[in-house]
Order: structure tokens, then C-alpha cells, then sequence
């Protein structure tokens, strides 16, 4: 269920991913929350910075920097996490998960439910005509980023 403030973040995390594209890089973005509360946010690096592993929700994570505890708070994604991201927010017991995409990028979902996060699907407009457009326009980049 969606809480008022979460559309905010939803949008933040869109912008995060636009900023990420108008870099040429991948348009992936991601907020961190408590309540109504911004923790951090990010967007992926992969190509910017040569980094593998700089997707947006690790680029988020890595800002928020430590937390005492991630019990409640909110992951905003623009896009579905892949399994690496996945993996993390179940190390870090993050118990619920906003996806603005789960079209163009998806699967993780089932897993994410069967340990405990509660997975909202946002289905939001701006995100998945963004993340259609960067497939349409960089496949080749695309690909190296799911590994096909």
C-alpha cells in the first residue's frame, strides 16, 4: 500500500535515473527513506565511473553510509533490482521495496517477497518510457548491464 509521501520519492527516484540517462549512463535511479524522511539518494554509475557493481541502489546505499538499522526504512528503485541489488536489501533486512519498473527489468520480485520485503510495483509512466527509450536507443549497453 502506498503511504502519502511516497509518490515524492517515487519522483525522486525518476529524477535520479533521468540525471543518470542526460550522463549517458544507464537510467536507473534510487532513494532511500524513513517515514516521510529523505535518507539518500543515487543513480547508477556503471559508465560513468567504470564501475561494475555502481547500480543505482548500491550508489544510494553508499551515501545513506551507515545505518544502525534498515528495519524501517524504504528502497525507492525506478527500476526492478537485479540480484545483486536484491541480495543487499535482504542482507540489510530493508523490509520494503517501491519499483517504479517492473516491465522493461523484472524477475527478483518472488524472490525479494519469499524473505519478508514487501515489493510495491509503481508501474510509473515516466520510468518505464525512459528505461524503454535507453533499451531502444543503447541495446548493446543494455545488455552489458543485465549480462546478456
Amino acid at each position: 500500500m502506498l503511504e502519502d509521501w511516497d509518490q515524492e520519492f517515487i519522483e525522486r527516484a525518476y529524477a535520479q535515473a533521468k540525471k543518470s540517462y542526460d550522463e549517458g549512463g544507464l537510467p536507473i535511479g534510487s532513494v532511500l527513506a524513513r517515514g516521510s524522511e529523505l535518507i539518500a539518494e543515487g543513480h547508477n554509475q556503471r559508465v560513468q565511473k567504470g564501475d561494475p557493481i555502481a547500480h543505482g541502489e548500491m550508489d544510494c546505499l553508499r551515501k545513506a553510509g551507515r545505518q544502525k538499522s534498515y528495519r524501517e526504512l524504504t528502497l525507492y528503485t525506478s527500476l526492478s533490482p537485479c540480484m545483486m541489488c536484491s541480495g543487499t536489501i535482504v542482507q540489510f533486512k530493508i523490509p520494503r521495496v517501491v519499483i517504479n519498473d517492473t516491465e522493461n527489468f523484472g524477475g527478483n520480485e518472488e524472490f525479494l517477497k519469499s524473505r519478508g520485503v514487501e515489493v510495491i510495483d509503481a508501474a510509473h509512466p515516466a520510468s518505464l518510457e525512459l528505461m524503454a527509450r535507453f533499451i531502444r536507443e543503447k541495446p548493446d549497453l543494455w545488455n552489458e548491464d543485465i549480462m546478456e
